[in-house]
C-alpha cells in the first residue's frame, strides 16, 4: 500500500491530475535493431556485441526489415496511422551504458502517429489519444553489485545494446492512476496478441514511465510535470501515481512551486524520490541519422503486414459473446491471453454447451491455478479435458460434487481430466431410484431427531440430509433426484 503526504479530501477534490505515459516494447526480433547479434535474454554479459553495437568507428547500421514490420503491426493494432516515410535521428547524451553516446531513435519524423486505446472508465469507456509510436534501439545495462574485493562497483553489460524498442506515447489523456492502470493492462494485452513481444516486465521487455502534473479543476493550462521512471509492474506504477500526485497537490497547496525533474519510486516505502532535472527535447541535440536513409513503407508494404493483423482482444470478445452465449465478465477472463482464448474456443466448438466449459474455466480451473501459483499453460487440465467434465455434467453423467472431486485429483496427479476419470474407473452419477431410497431411508432412521424438526416445519433441514446421502454414496447419488426422493420419504 503506496504511504501518501497528509492531503485533505477537499483538496483532492480542488484538483485534477494530467497523466501521459511512455512505454518501451522490445520486439521479439531473433536479431538486434542494426546488426546480426543476437537478442536472447540471459546470456553471458558481453556475449552478443559486435562492433555495430559497440559503437565502435567506422561500424555502420543496418536496419532489420524484421524490426520494422513488427513496429507496423503494433501500431496498427492500436490504431495509428503509418507514416510512409520516417527519419531516424540521434538522441545525444552521455550514460555509461550508451557505447556510441547517442541513441539512435526516431523524433519529429516518426513511423506512426495518431492512435487510441478504449479502456473501461465508470460504466462505460474512454478513448486514451496515443500521440506516437516510433522505433529506437535499447541502451545497455548498468549492473550495480559486489565484485570479489566485496566493493560495490558498477559494470556494464551491452548485450541488450541495439535490442529493437517501438516507443509508445500516450496523449495527457489519463485522469487518474487506475485509467493508468487500464490504459497499460489493454495495452499490453494488445501488444501480446499481436506477438510482436512477450511484454515481460521481469526481463525488461516492457518498461514504462509516467509523466504526472496536477491543476485546478477548469483549468486548461497544464501544471509542471515530474517522470516517475523505473516502475517495474502496473501496480507499482499505479502506487507511485498515487503518491506523486497527493506529493505535487500538497506542494501547490503549501505555496511552494513543482520542479520539473526525474523522480524514482521506492515501493517498499510507497514515497518517490527526486533524481535528476528534466531534460527537454532540446537538450538531446536531436538530429537526423547520416548513416541510414529515410524508412520508406509503402502502401503495398503496410497491406502485406495489416493481412497478419490478428483478432485482437475487444473484437474478439464481443464475437465471443455473441457466439457463445457468455457474459462480458466470462469473455474479459477468457480473452486475457491469445493462448487461453484460442484453447477456450477450440473446447467451446467440441462441448455441448460453451457456457458451462466458461463456468468451469473460471469457477473450478482458474480458482486452483490461482491457489497454485500457476498459469493457465500450466494447468495439468487442458481446455479438452474442461470441455470433457462439462459435457459429463451436462449430461448428468457425474455430479457436481464429483467433479470437484476429480479436479483436486488432476491437480495434485499433474494428470489431464479424462486420464484421472479413467483412473478412478471412469465414475458415474447414480439414479438407481431403488439403491437410493435405501440410503435415504438409513439416513432417516438415524437421525430422527432432524426429521421431526423438518415434518415442524423446518423444511431447511433437507439440505443436512442431502449431505448426509452424497456422503453415504461416496458423492454419486444424483442430487436433483436425492432431493425429490428425500422430501417424499420425510412428508409421508
Amino acid at each position: 500500500m503506496a504511504t501518501t503526504p497528509d492531503t485533505s479530501v477537499s483538496a483532492l477534490a480542488r484538483y485534477e491530475p494530467v497523466i501521459g505515459l511512455e512505454v518501451h516494447v522490445q520486439l521479439l526480433t531473433a536479431s538486434k535493431i542494426f546488426c546480426s547479434c543476437s537478442t536472447r535474454f540471459g546470456d553471458p554479459p558481453n556475449s552478443n556485441v559486435c562492433p555495430v553495437c559497440l559503437g565502435l568507428p567506422g561500424a555502420l547500421p543496418v536496419l532489420n526489415r524484421k524490426a520494422v514490420e513488427f513496429a507496423v503491426l503494433a501500431a496498427m493494432a492500436i490504431n495509428c496511422r503509418i507514416n510512409q516515410t520516417s527519419i531516424f535521428a540521434r538522441k545525444n547524451y552521455f550514460y555509461p551504458d550508451l557505447p556510441k553516446g547517442y541513441q539512435i531513435s526516431q523524433y519529429d519524423k516518426p513511423l506512426a502517429e495518431h492512435g487510441w486505446i478504449q479502456i473501461p472508465a465508470g460504466s462505460g469507456t474512454k478513448k486514451i489519444g496515443i500521440t506516437r509510436l516510433h522505433l529506437e534501439e535499447d541502451a545497455g545495462k548498468s549492473l550495480h553489485e559486489g565484485f570479489p574485493d566485496s566493493q560495490e562497483k558498477t559494470a556494464i553489460d551491452l548485450n541488450r545494446s541495439g535490442v529493437p524498442l517501438i516507443e509508445i506515447v500516450s496523449e495527457p489523456d489519463i485522469a487518474s492512476p487506475e485509467e493508468a492502470y487500464e490504459y497499460l493492462t489493454r495495452l499490453k494485452e494488445i501488444i501480446l496478441y499481436t506477438g510482436v513481444s512477450d511484454v515481460n516486465m521481469e526481463e525488461g521487455s516492457l518498461r514504462c514511465d509516467a509523466n504526472v502534473s496536477v491543476r485546478p479543476r477548469g483549468q486548461k493550462e497544464f501544471g509542471t510535470k515530474t517522470e516517475v521512471k523505473n516502475v517495474n509492474s502496473f501496480r507499482f506504477i499505479r502506487e507511485a501515481l498515487e503518491y506523486e500526485i497527493d506529493r505535487q497537490i500538497g506542494v501547490v497547496e503549501s505555496g511552494g512551486k513543482i520542479t520539473q525533474e526525474t523522480r524514482l519510486y521506492n515501493p517498499n516505502e510507497g514515497k518517490t524520490y527526486g533524481m535528476r532535472s528534466k531534460e527537454e527535447a532540446h537538450d538531446y541535440r536531436y538530429f537526423p541519422e547520416p548513416d541510414l536513409l529515410p524508412l520508406v513503407v509503402d502502401e503495398n508494404w503496410q497491406q502485406e503486414i495489416r493481412k497478419t493483423l490478428p483478432e485482437l482482444p475487444e473484437a474478439r470478445r464481443e464475437r465471443m459473446i455473441a457466439e457463445y452465449g457468455i457474459t462480458p465478465q466470462d469473455a474479459q477472463v477468457l480473452t486475457t491471453s491469445k493462448s487461453l482464448a484460442d484453447q477456450f474456443e477450440a473446447a467451446a466448438k467440441a462441448a455441448k454447451n460453451p457456457k458451462r466449459v466458461a463456468n468451469l474455466v473460471q469457477g473450478e480451473l482458474m480458482g486452483r491455478l490461482k491457489a497454485k501459483g500457476l498459469e493457465i499453460e500450466q494447468s495439468p487440465i487442458s481446455m479438452k479435458g474442461v470441455a470433457f467434465s462439462a459435457d459429463l455434467t451436462e449430461s448428468g453423467a457425474i455430479s457436481s460434487k464429483m467433479l470437484k472431486d476429480l479436479y483436486d485429483l488432476s491437480f495434485e496427479r499433474g494428470k489431464d481430466f479424462p486420464a484421472v476419470y479413467d483412473e478412478e474407473g471412469r465414475p458415474q452419477q447414480s439414479s438407481d431410484t431403488s439403491a437410493l431410497e435405501k440410503i435415504i431411508d438409513q439416513v432417516i432412521a438415524a437421525n430422527s431427531k432432524e426429521a421431526e424438526q423438518y415434518r415442524a416445519g423446518k423444511k431447511t433441514v433437507i439440505g443436512f440430509f442431502v449431505g448426509q446421502v452424497m456422503k453415504l454414496s461416496k458423492g454419486q447419488a444424483n442430487p436433483q433426484l436425492v432431493n425429490q426422493l428425500l422430501a417424499k420419504k420425510l412428508d409421508s
